[in-house]
Parts: C-alpha cells; structure tokens; sequence
C-alpha cells in the first residue's frame, strides 16, 4: 500500500526573503499514528558502543550533536528535523524497480537514517555521506508501520543546511545525489534525479545493467532507470508543489510565512485532513540564517496533526534550551501479564498536546483555533524582528525557553 501523500520542499536565495534558506514538509503517515516532538541533547558516547534504532543495532560514534525531532511516537527514528549546525533533513517513501519482498528484512527505516544524520553530520553534504555509508553498511528495509507488516518502502530525502540543498534518492543499496544551490526544489514519492548526479553509488550504473534497467547507451537518467513505468508520470503533488513554490517566491520575498502556505494547501493535497487515510500528522519549516551571518536559525513545528487547524511554534537552539513534556509521547510499558500481538497494538501513545488539539478541532471550536492563529502570527512577527537585529555576540538565553511557552500557552488555551 503507497501512502497518498508526504512532500518536502526548499527555497534558496535569491528568491527568500531572508537572504537564507526556507525548508518545509508535511509529514503524512497512516491514520491514528501519533507524532511526538523531543528534543536530545549533543552527548558524548564511550568507543566501540553499540546504538540500538528501531529494529536493528549500529556502531555509534563517540559525539552526537543536539537534535529536534518530529518522529512517530512508536519507532526510534525521525521523519523530520533539525541539528545545532543548522542541518534540516525531511524523507519521502519511493518505490523502485528494485523494490521486492526483501524489503519486509527489518533494518534500518529511512526515519532511523533521517535521525541518524542529524545527530552526526555538520553540513548538508555531510548528512549526505552519513547516510549513504549506513545506507550501504546497515541497508533499509522492515515494516515502517506498527499496525501494518506489509508497509514498507526505500526513500528519498532532502536535506539543507544554511549554504544549499541535497536530494538524495535510493534504490536498495544503491543511490544519486544531486546538489542544490540555487532557486527551488520540492520531492513526493517518487524518483526526480535525472542527468545532474554529483554523488553516487559506486556501482550504480552497473547494478542497472546487471537488472536490465539500462542497456549502457546514451546518458544514464537515474529517475528512467530506476523507475517502475507507472512511477514515471509526474503526480499531482510534485507539480502543484512546485507551482507553489514559483508562484510564492517569484518577486524573491519567500518567507516562513509562504512555506506555512504551501504546507496548508489542501487543494493540492499536499495538507490531508484527519479522516484521510494518510492524513497530515505533523509539519515542520526551518528558517536557515544565511551563511556564516552568524544568527540563529529558527525551526517551526506543529506537533498536531493539518496544519490548517494547527499552529507552528518556534523552536532555536540554545546552550539552555527547553521543551515541554506536553509534545512527547507518554513511555509505554508493557503489562508483562498482558501480552499484545505485534502489528495489532492498542497502546495510546497521544501526549497532551495532540489530545486537546484532537478534541478541539473535533468540537469545531473555531473561536479557539482563531486566537491561536492570531497567536502564531505575532509570534512569526516577533521572531523576524529577533532575527533580523541579533547580533552575533548576543546572548540567546531570552528564547531558551520558547518553544516550552509557546507549547504551554497553547495548552491552556484548549483547557
């Protein structure tokens, strides 16, 4: 079963307003799934230690950098977020010719190499080797669904950092990467590297011809190789996502705002409502500072299900920073006497804030939900103008706590 839906996209001067980068996406995933919002701090970790994802075990490394993730409550690994280097990473499920039952192999989920990435690169094009070589070394593959065996996918993935962009995509074990410097990119769910590959597996052309995707004549195009026939018409959401994007940074005035825009469009599908079967069930947009200004970036969550009846709050990483307990999924321990089948779990994993945004959105209660967008505009205001003044000796102790307000102002608002 393909999920109907999940975008991610990436805007770069000259066309932002800020003179840096603007990334978003919609996270949509399999109705009644819950995603959390955590944030983990840089750690240090003892040689020849072993990290546990969510199926299998890898080597760690001996330093993590801080991450916030917007993850599914039930699985160790990410489907989108954020480092303290200023790395974005967001991923899409794609299928390709070389998509088969070995797939259902658990290892790692593409959400274990969002994470993974996160927490051990420094730059766009690090994450881009990170995974890669674990891509290679770990392979992809398991359920990538708690109540479903048979959901499995390979994925793509774009990644940013506050210089330019990345578009991953892979096939098994073997992959393209295609750098982005300028202008702007979106990816759904299927393949989009044509010619213009900067990075690749090394045996990438030959696995083809082994497969009889590519005969070896003319130019190697990685999306009409690799492709299954039925993936290679452009889907609706690839090209109104791009549509979009021109028609909202055409006079180079692309903001956070125009990314909140594109994420709540309906029309096109790219927001799907609760009562689709993949609905929207978290967003993310970061706001990269341009290089080397030496000013914070600014990274927005929902951490609610449609964006159109959610509200985006800011979260920037500080040497003291705080998020609420009300976005993360309670622990769950298992009743030893109890014994739940795997794939048939009714574990409520809702934590506080999804529970009052699912019960107000439900009552309609419009009044709320209008202060709360009121709320989300003034705070995108004051942000902007934090941004656009700071200095780069100045201190950031004023907003180690943002987010964690922002979190429990809406909280009392639904109570």
């Amino acid at each position: 079963m393909k999920p109907r839906s999940c975008d991610t996209f990436v805007v770069l001067p000259p066309l932002t307003a800020h003179g840096g980068v603007v990334f978003g996406k919609n996270s949509d995933r399999p109705n009644g799934e819950v995603q959390e919002l955590v944030y983990q701090p840089a750690q240090e970790h003892s040689a020849d230690s072993k990290l546990k994802c969510t199926y299998i075990s890898v080597d760690q490394v001996e330093r993590t950098h801080a991450v916030i993730l917007s993850k599914p409550s039930w699985m160790w690994g990410a489907e989108m977020g954020a480092n303290d280097c200023g790395v974005v990473v967001g991923n899409e499920a794609v299928w390709s010719r070389i998509t088969d039952l070995e797939d259902l192999q658990e290892k790692l989920l593409g959400m274990d190499l969002v994470r993974l990435a996160l927490e051990r690169s420094e730059n766009a094009e690090h994450a881009v080797d990170v995974i890669t070589q674990l891509l290679e070394t770990y392979g992809q593959g398991g359920p990538c669904s708690d109540t479903d065996p048979f959901f499995t996918y390979h994925n793509s993935f774009l990644i940013a950092d506050p210089k330019e962009a990345w578009v991953l995509e892979t096939a098994d074990k073997e992959w393209a990467a295609e750098r982005i410097s300028d202008g702007y990119r979106n990816i759904s769910n299927n393949l989009t590297i044509g010619t213009k590959i900067d990075k690749c597996s090394q045996n990438l052309q030959e696995t083809a011809k082994k497969n009889g995707f590519w005969d070896g004549q003319g130019d190697f195009h990685f999306t009409r190789v690799y492709s299954k026939p039925i993936d290679l018409i452009e889907g609706k959401r690839q090209k109104c996502g791009r549509d979009l994007l021109a028609n909202l940074s055409k006079d180079n005035s692309f903001s956070v705002s125009s990314m909140f825009t594109v994420l709540r469009d309906q029309e096109s599908g790219i927001c799907r409502p609760p009562d689709d079967s993949f609905p929207t069930t978290g967003s993310q947009v970061s706001v990269l500072s341009p290089f080397r200004s030496g000013k914070p970036h600014c990274h927005w969550f929902t951490a609610t299900p449609n964006p159109q009846l959610s509200v985006f709050k800011p979260f920037i990483f500080t040497p003291k920073v705080r998020i609420s307990k009300h976005t993360q999924s309670p622990i769950f321990q298992p009743d030893p006497v109890q014994i739940i089948p795997r794939f048939e779990s009714t574990v409520d994993r809702s934590h506080t804030l999804y529970r009052l945004h699912h019960a107000a959105t439900l009552d309609q209660n419009t009044t709320v939900i209008s202060l709360l967008q009121e709320m989300e505009r003034n705070c995108v205001a004051e942000v902007e103008k934090l941004l656009a003044d700071f200095k780069e000796s100045q201190s950031l102790d004023e907003v180690d706590d943002l987010l964690k307000d922002i979190v429990e102002t809406e909280v009392k608002f639904y109570k």
